[in-house]
């Protein structure tokens, strides 16, 4: 970027922004110029003039003038000055938070421009174990119907940054609040309560599991205090245990006694069939638990990516698919 460049005055107004003046006359709101807001969403992140200006390749001298700038616009002090160091004042974290929206969305829109040649391409990361237990199984039916679409499929735990990860689509495992995104609800997971027939031979009723270890899923602090409260244990602090980034390690360390596990409906009838575990409260202990209290895999985007028709199509054949009819199938 050269120094010319960030000297820019020029002001936007999207159409249909308008902004009533003191006499309830309207007239077109005048949005900051572009320039001066790339170089506050910089100097935000690196609390630093200097810093900034290195990163933008210009002097601190300009960068300093396009914060004055924006201040003098919006009749605010973006930045509390003590001596070479630099805060944000409240009006600038407010600022940033939309500020880093607007470039986020920008950035996304000029990926997918940038990539329009690849529109029948869908980049989508699954919660491991959904793939492996429900998805691949039953992919090709979803090929059968957009036989030229390019699918990338990705597993991660954790939910994806759809931006910097170039993710389309998401199946994860939670609760369904990951605001801004939609969350569509595929599929409960339902647990069931397993461990080894030693660790069983300790447990006569609920609250005995307070005396065992338990063994957590990283990504939920709640779902088992959640469990012992529905079972009728006194909100007591659950003991220490052992948590699990995903399904398959936790199932090993049930299998090899290190606790109590919650199971996934699938692997767990497998197991009790087998014999290799039991189930000291019987199958059914979440079944009738509050919804909002039982995790489960959902599909989620930005709303935006449903326009894309390649997406749109993936996104209805899984919204579609009787998922839980492969936790009925006889095994």
């Amino acid at each position: 970027m050269a120094e010319d460049d960030i000297e820019e005055t020029g002001r936007l107004h999207p159409p249909g922004l308008l902004k009533r003046n003191a006499r309830g006359k309207e007239h077109p709101f005048r949005l900051p110029p572009l320039n001066a807001l790339r170089v506050f969403h910089t100097v935000v992140r690196h609390r630093s003039f200097r810093s900034a200006a290195e990163e933008l390749l210009v002097s601190p001298q300009a960068v300093s003038q396009q914060i004055k700038i924006l201040e003098d616009i919006l009749a605010v002090e973006l930045f509390d000055r003590k001596g070479r160091a630099i805060e944000p004042t409240e009006h600038a974290i407010l600022l940033a938070h939309f500020v880093q929206s607007a470039f986020d969305e920008l950035a996304e829109g000029v990926l997918r421009v940038t990539k329009s040649s690849h529109r029948k391409r869908i980049n989508l990361n699954v919660s491991p174990y959904f793939a492996t237990r429900y998805l691949l199984g039953r992919l090709a039916r979803f090929r059968e119907l957009l036989p030229d679409a390019d699918i990338r499929l990705t597993t991660m735990v954790e939910l994806p940054d759809f931006i910097s990860d170039e993710v389309d689509v998401a199946i994860q495992w939670g609760y369904g609040n990951w605001k801004p995104y939609e969350a569509t609800l595929l599929l409960r997971d339902l647990k069931i309560i397993c461990c080894t027939p030693a660790l069983a031979r300790q447990i006569r009723s609920p609250g005995d599991l307070l005396g065992l270890p338990l063994l957590h899923p990283v990504l939920s602090d709640r779902l088992w205090p959640d469990v012992l409260h529905h079972l009728g244990v006194a909100d007591e602090e659950a003991p220490g245990g052992i948590r699990f980034q995903d399904a398959a390690t936790m199932r090993r360390a049930t299998l090899e006694g290190l606790g109590v596990g919650l199971i996934s409906t699938i692997d767990a009838l497998e197991d009790l069939k087998l014999g290799k575990i039991v189930a000291p409260f019987g199958r059914n202990v979440m079944q009738d638990m509050p919804p909002e209290q039982v995790p489960g895999f959902h599909l989620v985007l930005p709303k935006t990516h449903r326009r894309l028709p390649a997406i749109s199509a993936f996104c209805r054949w899984i919204e579609e698919e009787d998922w839980l009819a492969l936790q009925d199938e006889p095994l």
